[in-house]
């Protein structure tokens, strides 16, 4: 079934400057997309039709019956299942989820298996499983749609249409419910052929879920959970000797695996091995409501899974549902100098089972709630920087929110962010920074969060130096501080991301917050201002936040954010009532950035240097954005233009790369200069090729900031939150 609604432009609107590779087009009906695709050049659709006629003589098929997966508005690298907080962050490294494994963001497997079987025919919708004495049958995927907020599946089969939903929610302004680690999993069938169809769905996941290695013994236990108008039946197990506050390969040692479905009838469940839970629910068209007493045992001795069977009867027309929820409860959450701390949601909840239960019983208006959110970020994103930007913005905003959770800190909410697929880091400045915009645009008091343990770590926490600190602690979840000094030091760097962030928070939180939040933090603000005043001009070797390209002296972009980051310190001091002080670093910040015009301009005329001392060079100036973002009108109009131009006769088939020493560049900071320079062409260039990038790509991880723009590929880096980047355009404008 194809719904009208729905389109393939995502697939075929980009041009053969960068078009889809033929495996890519190998999935679409021939011609399927020409008149949603007015853009594309003549000779690259009569290539397009050419690939896919080939495919389909291929497969033995006429050109005209070749079956095609929709994918709306792009082909994720990959797909975001539950993707919730650091430690729930699942993903499948693939369109179709029937036949492979979903895994965590670092690729480790965390096996999740669903069947449907339609009047007595298993069809494999989901993970890879090996049932001894069964031959599944695939679902035929017909659509992946992306929003923001959800990942959702369209199969058929035998006349049966099954769509199965991941939402992970992003609750804006709604702290209590974007605490909860959970992320639902649903599944809605109907008849589509006219017909009644017996349909049983079945689902599991695995122990791999709990801990990364998998000679770990676990327990488990099933219990069911009364709940205000949704009662459930949980499924938990955790390690058998937890280590507390700490990782194995970047899951957490700690805490507990909760797997619950809403009660409704045909529901059973069991808990055993593999080998014998899997065959029984094909072969009993149910489960024992029964729990292997052989534990704890270790994950990979016969393979514990835990599963739910759902036998929803005759299903015609009307939508038959299974509700689900799969999420990571562990406490305490983090640690901070020393001092544990709760997860906020244990502010709300006094147990993980009643939070459970307001979870589900909030199911459907939490679905409506995403619906919204996705409706809004689709059509404010698609306005912004068009149809291809919007689908950057529905890739990205659940990895920027899941690499960071809420905590209580002496009853008041904080924010941690970890440093995800790079150092580990808590809450490293320059990893919040890049990501910004997302938190900006969506929910900036959830910024403020953010930023509310960096500003008190370097005002209590016995912080040693006058610029900024660089993160919280070397290693998530322990924000154990550097007060010995000893850290990975980005002195104009740091302190320009905080005060840029404060600035960014400051104009869109109310007046009063604002005026509250300047005056509370301003002597280290203050301070911070002061070191940049003394050092951004000319910047002395330093290292900065591209640390993987090494550090560099007389930086001409890390100069330009410590200027614009001296006018936001401005900004700051009228909001704190210290007028001297505001005048003081507005008129330095227009001092500086004349100076520093002439400083960076190339020889040639035509572009600014990497650094001042680098005839020849260019960069990618990323940091012109958080001028537009702050409105401060520093950089002047024709500089903008000049380097708008310049970087058009430097692009690759996939981007803009970095600066001149390499072809890789960073995605978050291309659609930073896409906002900076947003009046110009480049900025829709930039747009269309990060698209291409990420939709073509045979790089299948969680969506990488750190990719070649020559050969598609991942250059390094995944999952990480700096992805909210991709919301720079969406942010300009969201100011008071």
């Amino acid at each position: 079934m194809t719904d009208p609604q729905y389109s393939r432009r995502g697939l075929l609107r980009w041009s053969g400057a960068a078009g889809l590779g033929a495996a890519g087009l190998a999935l679409l009906p021939p011609g399927a997309a020409r008149a949603d695709a007015p853009d594309v050049a003549s000779t690259a659709a009569a290539t397009d039709a050419a690939v896919t006629a080939a495919g389909a003589t291929a497969a033995g098929q006429s050109a005209g019956t070749v079956l095609a997966t929709e994918f709306d508005p792009i082909r994720p690298p990959a797909v975001p299942l539950a993707v919730r907080s650091p430690y729930l962050s699942t993903w499948l490294p693939a369109d179709n989820p029937a036949g492979t494994w979903p895994t965590f963001w670092t690729g480790r497997t965390t096996a999740m298996t669903g069947i449907a079987e339609i009047d007595g025919v298993p069809f494999l919708f989901l993970g890879a499983p090996n049932i001894s004495g069964h031959v599944l049958r695939g679902m035929a995927l017909r659509r992946l749609t992306t929003t923001a907020t959800k990942s959702r599946f369209l199969f058929e089969a035998s006349g049966v249409e099954l769509t199965l939903t991941f939402h992970s929610p992003v609750e804006p302004a709604d702290l209590r419910r974007q605490s909860v680690p959970l992320s639902y999993v649903t599944a809605d069938v109907r008849s589509t052929d006219g017909g009644s169809h017996q349909v049983r769905l079945y689902f599991d996941i695995s122990g791999e879920w709990v801990h990364a290695d998998s000679g770990t013994p676990i327990r488990w236990s099933q219990e069911q959970v009364a709940g205000s108008g949704s009662a459930l039946t949980a499924l938990s197990f955790t390690p058998d000797t937890p280590r507390l506050l700490a990782e194995n390969g970047d899951m957490a040692t700690w805490g507990s695996i909760v797997w619950s479905a809403t009660n409704r009838s045909g529901l059973t469940w069991q808990i055993g091995a593999d080998t014998a839970v899997r065959p029984a629910a094909l072969n009993d068209g149910r489960l024992g409501n029964s729990s292997d007493s052989d534990q704890p045992r270790p994950i990979n001795d016969n393979w514990p899974v835990f599963a739910f069977h759902f036998d929803l009867g005759s299903v015609g027309r009307s939508t038959e549902s299974a509700v689900l929820s799969v999420g990571h409860v562990r406490e305490p959450a983090v640690s901070y100098l020393g001092t544990q701390l709760p997860p906020l949601w244990k502010s709300s909840w006094s147990s993980w089972q009643q939070m459970a239960a307001f979870f589900h019983a909030d199911a459907a208006a939490a679905g409506r709630r995403g619906d919204a959110l996705d409706r809004r970020i689709r059509e404010e994103a698609t306005a912004a920087g068009g149809e291809r930007y919007a689908a950057l913005c529905a890739i990205a905003l659940r990895q920027a929110y899941a690499g960071t959770e809420l905590v209580s800190r002496d009853g008041q909410p904080w924010a941690f962010l970890k440093e995800i697929s790079s150092d580990g880091n808590v809450s490293t400045i320059d990893v919040t920074y890049p990501a910004m915009p997302a938190f900006a645009y969506t929910d900036p008091e959830y910024l403020g969060l953010l930023l509310a343990p960096m500003l008190d770590y370097a005002e209590h926490g016995g912080w040693p130096k006058t610029f900024a600190e660089h993160d919280l602690g070397s290693s998530y979840p322990n924000a154990s501080g550097h007060n010995d000094g000893n850290e990975e030091d980005m002195p104009i760097e740091e302190s320009a991301n905080i005060l840029i962030m404060s600035a960014a928070y400051a104009a869109r939180t109310s007046g009063a917050k604002a005026r509250t939040f300047a005056a509370a933090h301003y002597p280290i603000l203050k301070q911070w201002a002061d070191y940049l005043v003394d050092n951004t001009l000319d910047p002395g070797f330093q290292n900065q936040t591209d640390d993987f390209t090494g550090f560099i002296g007389h930086s001409a972009n890390l100069a330009l954010k410590g200027i614009i980051a001296v006018g936001a310190a401005g900004q700051l001091a009228a909001l704190a009532g210290k007028t001297a002080d505001a005048d003081h670093y507005r008129a330095v910040s227009r001092d500086y950035i004349s100076q520093w015009v002439g400083l960076a301009q190339d020889a040639s005329g035509d572009h600014l240097k990497l650094a001042y001392d680098q005839p020849g060079t260019w960069s990618l100036k990323y940091n012109g954005y958080p001028d537009a973002l702050l409105g401060l009108g520093l950089v002047p109009k024709q500089v903008a233009a000049q380097e708008a131009a310049w970087y058009l006769t430097q692009v690759n088939q996939y981007g803009v790369p970095l600066d001149v020493r390499h072809s890789y560049t960073k995605g978050d900071w291309e659609m930073w200069t896409a906002a900076w320079l947003r009046d110009h062409p480049v900025s829709g260039y930039l747009v269309d090729a990060l698209y291409a990038f990420a939709h073509t790509s045979p790089s299948r991880v969680p969506f990488t900031d750190w990719y070649d723009t020559v050969t598609d590929h991942q250059s390094g880096f995944q999952a990480r939150p700096v992805i909210g980047g991709v919301f720079a355009l969406l942010s300009l404008g969201q100011a008071r």
